[in-house]
């Protein structure tokens, strides 16, 4: 039993859960709260885990230009490839048209998303957290890990003097690390019952509803991994089995969960034993949550148009173009929001007067889509990391040292 990977209980747990809410549908529903534990026990990790790790390895580094540094150098990857990502989804959805045949209605439907302007100013003031308390206790990615940025940058510039704090982060990381293990034994039973419940309750028109927009999306994704990230690990010369083995857990329970921080603490643990130095992985990789969401941006273009596909309406290359630089700026920022895609996505139809409508649509599959999209977030930020590690350096996955 001991030999069976954590891998390979995780997908007979997807097996299972899809066999248990085909077979059994109101049994499966009753699985709701076996999966809200796993991923509150999940949740419980991640504040904890960003701060030790941050912290640590910042004051570890020692050096605050470096960190300087490594952080444009992030917010430059992060830009190519959410605009490959954007583009790949906007040609897909040209090229397929999975919305055209679908009519939308008119008549008003019930605000299913609530709807929120975000701008520019809004961003700028969610960043920085008004409390670290407040901000961890609602597990907000973003806020963490600027604190634990500025904590670990001043501890740096205290010297000697903050030893005592950076031995306790230190301490902290490690703790949490074991802490991670633990909780991941029940990753099998928290993904089957979530699968289970999403069956159960959908029936297996999720599985079937809406199949070529499904289709456009796996595929349109499939190819942004083949040849945008493919190409990224060919570029910087990162060893293609090493970083499978480091991001297949993170990646299997990020699709099966839809939840990004249900992925983080294993993801930042194992890119951490793949060569990638603590204080890289510890600011990129969750940092990417809310600037390096590759599935979640390519999702947004190809539902936007697919929207307007379904409505009749015809968008220039120039509409889809603007459209594209609206989701660019408005997906940033968001990932603590729930279901945030279709938050901004509810927001961008409305400012380009398409039919808000068009969510409830993407309602009914949303869960097959965001499985997808998760997945390749979590994808997308491990690989983030390694590359910036790369760029600094160092040799993630060879065992070379900087």
């Amino acid at each position: 039993m001991k030999r069976i990977s954590l891998t390979a209980w995780i997908f007979a747990g997807m097996a299972a859960g899809v066999v248990l809410g085909i077979a059994a549908p109101d049994f499966a529903r009753r699985l709701g709260p076996i999966s809200s534990v796993f991923l509150r026990l999940i949740r419980s990790i991640i504040a904890p885990l960003l701060f030790g790790t941050l912290v640590a390895g910042m004051a570890g580094a020692g050096d605050l230009k470096r960190m300087g540094r490594i952080g444009l150098k992030a917010v430059v990857y992060f830009e190519v490839v959410t605009t490959l990502a954007l583009f790949l989804g906007l040609g897909a959805v040209n090229l397929v048209r999975p919305g055209a045949g679908i009519a939308i209605s008119r008549t008003p439907a019930e605000a299913a998303v609530p709807q929120s302007e975000t701008t520019l100013s809004t961003v700028l003031e969610h960043i920085f957290p008004a409390s670290i308390v407040d901000a961890m206790a609602r597990n907000d990615v973003l806020q963490v890990v600027v604190f634990s940025f500025l904590f670990g940058a001043a501890c740096a510039a205290a010297g000697a003097k903050a030893s005592p704090v950076v031995s306790f982060a230190a301490a902290l990381s490690e703790v949490m690390f074991r802490y991670t293990r633990y909780v991941m034994y029940l990753a099998p039973l928290g993904v089957g019952a979530a699968i289970a419940v999403t069956v159960g309750s959908k029936g297996t028109d999720v599985l079937f509803g809406l199949g070529k927009l499904i289709l456009t999306m796996y595929a349109a994704l499939v190819l942004f991994v083949v040849l945008v990230l493919g190409t990224v690990i060919a570029l910087f010369r990162i060893p293609m089995a090493a970083f499978y083995r480091a991001v297949r857990e993170p990646f299997v329970i990020a699709f099966s969960t839809a939840s990004s921080e249900a992925a983080l603490p294993l993801a930042l643990e194992n890119m951490e034993q793949f060569g990638v130095p603590k204080h890289i992985v510890g600011f990129v990789l969750p940092t990417g949550y809310s600037f390096n969401l590759d599935g979640t941006t390519l999702y947004l273009s190809l539902a936007s148009v697919f929207v307007a596909q379904a409505a009749g309406m015809h968008l220039s290359f120039g509409d889809q173009l603007l459209m594209m630089l609206t989701l660019m700026l408005t997906s940033k920022g968001v990932a603590g929001v729930p279901r945030a895609a279709l938050v901004i996505l509810a927001g961008t139809l409305a400012t380009f007067r398409l039919p808000v409508e068009g969510v409830s649509i993407l309602l009914g599959v949303d869960a097959l889509l965001d499985m997808a999209r998760t997945s390749v977030n979590v994808l997308g930020n491990c690989l983030a990391s390694a590359v910036v590690a790369r760029w600094e350096g160092y040799s993630p996955g060879t065992g070379a040292s900087h």
